[in-house]
């Protein structure tokens, strides 16, 4: 859905700096029950999302229940590609909650705007001062400490503002030491460091233009994996952009802006930590992206629609090295990534048509082309003899959605087509290790597209008091891309049981449902609550991997004066839809509950807020179906945070 231009005030220059994309979803970057929330317990608060953990750092997002090669992930639009072979380094792991304003998630092919995707896609939007009239600064600092992991963080953010000018930058530390479980035992290879810095800067060049530059650099040291056998001594982005807006007064074009930009990550895993493997190896890895996204908001009358386009070219490098027990001679050396290049260009339109007061068309397309050249081919060759070096994929995209309302109620229908290329690991990965299934992956070069057929629906009730939102979507996809077992070649890594190649099902099924509902029993006491499910299934009608069970969370919060209470309760029911052939066992059900409580104060005229509480305050051990290997979660973790702004 397009048309935010419509609370775009031409007269008003504080506008120029927040002309956004509205999408199906928004959530702000606030939450009640605890103030020191990373960006991966933020998303996760989402009905949409869930995580794959291999520890306590960096999760790998799942868009409607679906591994992250099938979401287009952002941040402003812009592309970032991890640089780990075993997607330690998601695109959610290079910003902080405090360089962040928003979260935008799309389910589908609504999500095209900004790639190819089946699941949809989720833009990170960093936050954006507005100019302002009379010169101003504003600030917050925010510190706390978790003691189950001896974690401690300090946020920093700065801005000022003119008619003219605006700067902006921010500031996050976090170091935490190994976690112990609900048993009482420490959970070894947990801890991680990370520090992340972003600067901002926009200067009005006319009474309706502006330019922006923005930087986002993000270190991660000593971070380790308790689910694999090896850990990462380094990770290292730089993120950084340049845009020019540009508003209309007259005509279709309402607003207008181009943005360049540039990344480069790197990412070296290494098992030095870990003295019980025979074998020592390193992966190190890289990737360099250049970018450019222009869009253009348009509107006319109950028309409305937004014309982007979306071009990127990425280089993404993976090496493998292997040592004896004297590490000063290395006995084996491969890419894992053989210099994998990707270009991508794709034009989309994104329109909305208001048919009636009440009712309202949402429609639109994409064409994209997806270009791959790897360097180092003889590497696929091995197992795909002849493949070719490079191949260009057409990339077409079509969704239609209607909503109408009815006094207090809300329905909604749509459907949408579109296809997906591999992934950089499904078509030229060479003997990259799963820890989960204990098999070294192939990638295919030949691999066809991915094409998703949906459907969604979605009805609600809204009054002064009470909201219920009901959701449901079905994907039918030709091509499912999967890695099954090889009857040729011989495990790389020692603790491999076999080689499994990627290859295409003729079809999978995937099947989500939601439904949120919120009460506001008075003006200080509110309830929530959330309910989803899934299920997923391929042409023999057996489990997909990491298909979320039935999942509740419902939580209360209580306001008096300056004090506030909090708690929500959230679990589990028994995953016993798994898939034994990828690894996956029976998870046993599971419920959790957490409190909290602030206060908040004046400080020498700053607004201050302290907060104390506890996650899993009952100390239940348990591992959810997505955790790598069954590694227990976190067990009792008393927390507690202060915050001033000014």
């Amino acid at each position: 859905m397009v048309g935010q231009e419509k609370e775009v005030s031409l007269d008003s220059v504080q506008q120029l700096e927040a002309v956004e994309i509205t999408d199906k979803m928004k959530k702000e970057l606030e939450t009640a029950m605890k103030m020191n929330v990373s960006v991966d317990e933020f998303l996760a608060s989402s009905s949409s999302i869930s995580f794959i953990k291999r520890g306590a750092y960096a999760w790998e997002p799942m868009l409607n229940n679906m591994s992250s090669e099938r979401a287009t992930i952002t941040i402003d639009g812009m592309h970032v590609f991890g640089a780990c072979t075993d997607k330690m380094d998601p695109v959610t792991s290079y910003v902080e909650s405090n360089n962040l304003a928003a979260v935008n998630i799309t389910s589908g092919q609504q999500g095209n705007a900004n790639g190819s995707t089946v699941s949809g896609s989720v833009d990170l939007q960093r936050k954006t001062t507005p100019f302002s009239m009379q010169p101003k600064w504003e600030g917050a600092y925010q510190s706390g400490f978790e003691l189950n992991n001896e974690q401690f963080y300090h946020q920093g953010n700065v801005a000022y503002a003119n008619k003219k000018l605006v700067a902006q930058g921010s500031i996050s530390y976090r170091e935490a030491g190994n976690y112990t479980d609900g048993n009482g035992e420490e959970v070894n290879h947990s801890q991680f460091k990370k520090f992340n810095t972003s600067v901002g800067a926009a200067y009005k060049t006319g009474e309706l233009s502006s330019v922006r530059v923005d930087a986002i650099f993000d270190v991660a040291k000593d971070v380790g994996y308790p689910a694999l056998p090896m850990d990462l001594w380094l990770s290292r982005a730089l993120i950084t952009s340049a845009t020019y807006k540009q508003l209309y007064e007259d005509g279709w074009v309402r607003a207008w802006d181009t943005k360049v930009y540039y990344n480069t990550v790197e990412h070296y895993m290494d098992d030095t930590t870990r003295p019980e493997n025979l074998v020592h190896m390193d992966m190190p890895g890289w990737t360099t992206t250049y970018g450019l996204v222009s869009k253009a908001h348009v509107m006319k009358g109950k028309y409305h629609a937004e014309v982007q386009l979306n071009a990127y070219d990425n280089l993404s490098i993976a090496e493998m090295r292997m040592y004896p027990q004297d590490r000063s001679e290395r006995t084996m050396f491969a890419y894992s990534w053989p210099w994998v290049t990707t270009r991508y260009a794709g034009l989309s339109i994104n329109n909305s048509l208001e048919i009636a007061p009440k009712s309202e068309l949402n429609f639109g397309g994409a064409l994209g082309v997806n270009y791959n050249y790897a360097k180092y081919i003889d590497f696929n060759w091995i197992f795909h003899p002849g493949a070719p070096q490079e191949k260009t994929r057409w990339l077409p995209s079509v969704y239609a959605n209607y909503t109408l309302k009815v006094n207090d109620f809300d329905f909604s229908v749509g459907s949408g087509y579109g296809h997906r290329a591999p992934s950089v690991s499904e078509g030229y990965g060479y003997y990259i290790y799963n820890s989960f299934d204990r098999y070294d992956y192939i990638g295919n070069p030949n691999l066809k597209n991915e094409v998703s057929y949906e459907v969604n629906a979605s009805a609600g009730y809204q009054t002064e008091k009470v909201q219920v939102k009901a959701k449901v979507n079905y994907f039918y996809i030709n091509n499912y891309i999967i890695g099954r077992i090889l009857n040729m070649g011989s495990p790389m890594n020692y603790q491999s049981v076999g080689v499994k190649g990627y290859t295409s099902l003729d079809y999978a099924t995937l099947f989500n449902f939601s439904l949120n509902t919120s009460y506001a029993l008075t003006n200080n006491l509110h309830w929530e609550g959330t309910l989803t499910y899934a299920r997923g299934m391929d042409e023999d009608q057996g489990n997909l991997p990491f298909i979320r069970p039935l999942s509740y969370q419902t939580s209360v919060h209580y306001k008096y004066k300056e004090f506030g209470f909090q708690t929500s309760f959230n679990g589990d029911l028994a995953q016993s839809n798994f898939s034994p052939e990828y690894g996956e066992d029976l998870t046993p059900a599971y419920s959790i509950l957490n409190v909290s409580a602030d206060y908040t104060f004046q400080l020498h005229n700053f607004k201050t807020v302290v907060q104390v509480g506890a996650e899993n305050l009952f100390n239940q051990y348990y591992s959810t179906y997505a955790d790598w290997g069954n590694i227990p979660r976190m067990g009792r973790n008393i927390f507690t945070s202060l915050q001033i702004k000014f």
